[in-house]
C-alpha cells in the first residue's frame, strides 16, 4: 500500500475488523483463525448452527478476539428453519408476511447453539446478508436481547455506511442500498434499549477483482475509517482451481495477511481493537 494518507492523523483511530461467516466451511475457518492471531482482524461473526461452526469453536475461544452470531435467515447450511433467498426474505420481511413465532425462534436456536459452542453469550449480534436489520427479524431480535440479556449485552452491527471518498459509485451505491434496507430504524431500536452499536460501516463491495481490486478498496476504507467505526471482511484459506466467491475469499485473505499491512495501518494512525474492550 502507498503512503500519502487523506487526512492528519494526529490521533489514534481504533476500528473493529469483522470477519464474517465462520463455520460455513473449514477454509474459512482457517483463514479467519490466522488472521486473529495476526491481529488483522478483532472480530468474528459465527453461523452457530452450521457443523464446521461446532467443530472449532474450541479454537475460537482460546483467542483475543471478539466472537459473535452472524444471525443468518437465507442458507440452510444443511439445518431445518426459516431460510430463504434475500430476494425474497426482504419482501417478506416488509410486507410482515414472516410468521414471527418462527423468526424468533430461529433467533433462540442460533443463540442456544452459539452459547453451547462458546459456554458463553456473543461479544456481538450481526446478520448474514445484513438481516439482522430487516422488519420482523429487527423487533424479534430486540424482543430476544431483552428476555435473555438484560443490561448491557452483546454490541450490535450498524450498516450506516462510512467515509466513502475514493470508493467507486456503484460500489457507494450497494452501500447506500444496505443501510436503506434498516440501518436508521435499527439504530433508533438500539438507542432505545440502551444497546451498543459501532460507528459507522465500511467494506462493503461486489466480490469481484482478485486481490488487486481488493487491496485498492481495503486502502480507500481504512484511510476513510473514524474511531469506532467497523470493517467487515470475508476471508478464506486460499486454494487452487476456485471460482467467483470462494476465489474473491481467498484474495481477502491475501491482502489482510501481507507482511506490511499492520506496519501501514500505524503509519496512518489506526488501530484494531475489539469492540467488548470499549
Amino acid at each position: 500500500m502507498s503512503e500519502g494518507p487523506a487526512h492528519a492523523y494526529a490521533d489514534v483511530r481504533r476500528i473493529v475488523v469483522c470477519a464474517d461467516d465462520f463455520g460455513m466451511n473449514a477454509a474459512i475457518n482457517e483463514g479467519v483463525i490466522g488472521l486473529a492471531r495476526a491481529g488483522r482482524i478483532s472480530a468474528v461473526g459465527c453461523l452457530s448452527q452450521a457443523p464446521a461452526f461446532r467443530l472449532d469453536a474450541p479454537r475460537l475461544r482460546e483467542l483475543d478476539i471478539d466472537v459473535g452470531l452472524h444471525l443468518n435467515f437465507t442458507e440452510a447450511l444443511g439445518e431445518s428453519g426459516l431460510y430463504m433467498p434475500l430476494s425474497r426474505l426482504i419482501p417478506f420481511a416488509y410486507a410482515h408476511m414472516l410468521d414471527g413465532g418462527r423468526v424468533m425462534r430461529q433467533i433462540e436456536r442460533q443463540l442456544d447453539a452459539f452459547e453451547a459452542a462458546m459456554g458463553r453469550a456473543p461479544d456481538f449480534i450481526d446478520g448474514h446478508q445484513h438481516v439482522h436489520q430487516l422488519p420482523q427479524i429487527r423487533q424479534a431480535l430486540f424482543a430476544v436481547l431483552a428476555r435473555r440479556y438484560p443490561g448491557r449485552g452483546p454490541w450490535l452491527r450498524y450498516t450506516a455506511p462510512g467515509c466513502l471518498d475514493g470508493v467507486p459509485r456503484p460500489l457507494r451505491r450497494k452501500a447506500r442500498i444496505i443501510a436503506a434496507l434498516g440501518a436508521a430504524a435499527f439504530a433508533r431500536a438500539a438507542a432505545q434499549a440502551g444497546r451498543r452499536t459501532n460507528r459507522r460501516f465500511l467494506g462493503v463491495y461486489d466480490f469481484q477483482g482478485g486481490a488487486q481490486a481488493y487491496d485498492t478498496l481495503l486502502m480507500l476504507w481504512l484511510r476513510n475509517s473514524c474511531d469506532g467505526d467497523l470493517l467487515m471482511c470475508h476471508p478464506a484459506m486460499p486454494a487452487g482451481g476456485r471460482q467467483g466467491m470462494d476465489a474473491q475469499r481467498g484474495a481477502e485473505y491475501q491482502v489482510l495477511s501481507k507482511p506490511g499491512l499492520g506496519g501501514w495501518m500505524s503509519s496512518i494512525g489506526l488501530r484494531v481493537v475489539r469492540y467488548a474492550d470499549d
